[in-house]
């Protein structure tokens, strides 16, 4: 029999008497997806998942929802600090994780939207932004299911908070550890429908037929997107820049729930940072591959992706296009180009001589595509703290170019569209401060009956502008599937 059908008698809430968090292993293990279809209708569900696992990333993964309060930008002003509400907040309810655990057990998480780089840079705003997704947008959890795939393990734990007084916070931690295993037990039926289309074409953007895909659009047309690809290499020769990440927004009408859609994207494009966030009226489905930064202790690692080749469906020319990804001079000064930006982004938080590069330029493969990936890992100084480090590194390189700054401007410039919760990160802090993040890429955002997914890639002095426009559509091949 389930433990979890067994009674919810202290002993088997809890087996530390006394002890807070209440914490309750579950066995069987369920199922992700049938989990997170158990808890997609409260507020704010949010699932971290490592939907592709490998031994060096990929090992947890964490569902919650409902979170005691929720904290939202609509926008940010140049100059301010938007983190400085969530560390305030979570100053209030520190505690030391328990010992043999994956690493979240409640905590502050959610979306940092990629125009939440305006409060450290002043860059204009994109033309249009239809979608209007908040800049910031985080709940602060006091539950979470968290799965270790390594051990094919899993638990609820329950912090009871943000009740402080010992008796008043464990019932509150027995309450809601009760409600999840409920939940788990008897999943309710998910009664949204598909959302119908609240936002008229007319509204939009301008948009252009995507060719060889029924009703998929782009903000760009494929004349004017090389076009901007040749503007950007333009800066480059004149010394603007090193390298600008250029996007196109591919448009649909919504055919199914984000739920939905998140399986069918965690089937077609499994990914080790995968996530679903919904709130209100929008939902952020994520098959992203690239953590952002990951803090545990004083420890601080990004993985930044710069690279790309399209499988091959015949094994030989799968190793052949690995082969002539990992000699590219093009791509590895790419990446090389971004790990530089990231060691100094870096450097601004962590203490000196402790950046390092354990891995430069390693090809990791994907279901429809391959990447250079490299890994830059360094150690907090002791007055920083992981919002001081966010602050320094956000947005992430890799998804804007080197040096950051004015690729960013140019990125304002050439795409007619604000990215939203593309570029952006979902993520989370600990009470105890670690930390995961991912970049997202791979995203689809769902609001007002359209879904929308952003395709971009790194453009250099040696970028051909047709076999870049043909790099964003090898990108989007695992997400379009999800969408036919």
């Amino acid at each position: 029999m389930s433990s979890r059908t067994e009674p919810l008698t202290e002993s088997t809430i809890d087996a530390r008497p006394g002890a807070l968090p209440l914490v309750r292993e579950l066995s069987p293990v369920p199922d992700v997806m049938t989990a997170l279809r158990a808890f997609a209708e409260l507020p704010a569900p949010l699932l971290l998942e490592s939907a592709l696992r490998r031994e060096d990333v990929g090992r947890y993964s964490f569902l919650t929802a409902d979170p005691f309060e929720f904290i939202e930008l609509q926008r940010v002003t140049y100059g301010t600090d938007p983190l400085a509400a969530l560390r305030e907040r979570l100053c209030g309810f520190l505690s030391e994780p328990l010992a043999g655990l994956p690493p979240f057990q409640g905590g502050a998480a959610g979306l940092m939207s990629y125009e939440l780089g305006g409060a450290w840079e002043q860059l204009r705003a994109a033309a249009y932004d239809e979608f209007a997704l908040p800049v910031m947008a985080v709940g602060l959890y006091d539950w979470v299911i968290a799965w270790d795939h390594r051990v094919e393990r899993a638990w609820v734990i329950s912090q009871g908070y943000p009740e402080v007084d010992e008796q008043r916070r464990r019932a509150r931690a027995d309450a809601r550890l009760r409600d999840a295993l409920r939940r788990l037990d008897n999943p309710p039926t998910l009664t949204s429908r598909v959302p119908a289309t609240g936002l008229p074409p007319a509204e939009l953007s301008q948009q252009w037929p995507l060719a060889g895909h029924h009703d998929l659009t782009s903000d760009f047309s494929r004349e004017q997107y090389l076009r901007a690809v040749e503007r950007t290499i333009e800066y480059i020769r004149a010394g603007d820049v090193f390298q600008a990440n250029l996007s196109q927004r591919l448009l649909a009408r919504a055919g199914c729930r984000p739920v939905d859609l998140y399986e069918r994207l965690r089937r077609c494009n499994p990914a080790p940072f995968a996530g679903f966030f919904g709130h209100d009226d929008w939902a952020v489905v994520s098959a992203s591959p690239e953590r952002f930064l990951a803090v545990q202790g004083r420890d601080v690692e990004t993985r930044p992706i710069k690279g790309t080749r399209e499988r091959r469906s015949v094994p030989e020319a799968d190793l052949y296009s690995r082969d002539e990804l990992r000699e590219s001079e093009k791509d590895q000064a790419e990446n090389v180009m971004i790990v530089d930006l990231l060691r100094n982004d870096l450097s601004r938080v962590c203490l000196p001589g402790s950046i390092r590069v354990p891995q430069l330029c390693a090809v990791e493969s994907y279901r429809t595509v391959q990447h250079l990936v490299s890994v830059i890992r360094g150690t907090l100084a002791p007055d920083k703290d992981v919002w001081d480090l966010f602050a320094a590194a956000f947005p992430g390189g890799s998804i804007t170019g080197a040096p950051k700054v004015r690729a960013m401007e140019i990125i304002a410039e050439l795409e007619p569209t604000a990215r939203g919760a593309y570029c952006g990160s979902l993520f989370y802090v600990g009470f105890d401060g670690s930390a995961d993040s991912s970049i997202l890429i791979r995203t689809f955002t769902c609001r007002h009956g359209w879904v929308q997914c952003p395709v971009g890639g790194g453009i250099v002095a040696q970028s051909n502008p047709q076999a870049e426009f043909d790099e964003t559509m090898h990108k989007a091949s695992g997400m379009l599937l999800a969408l036919e």
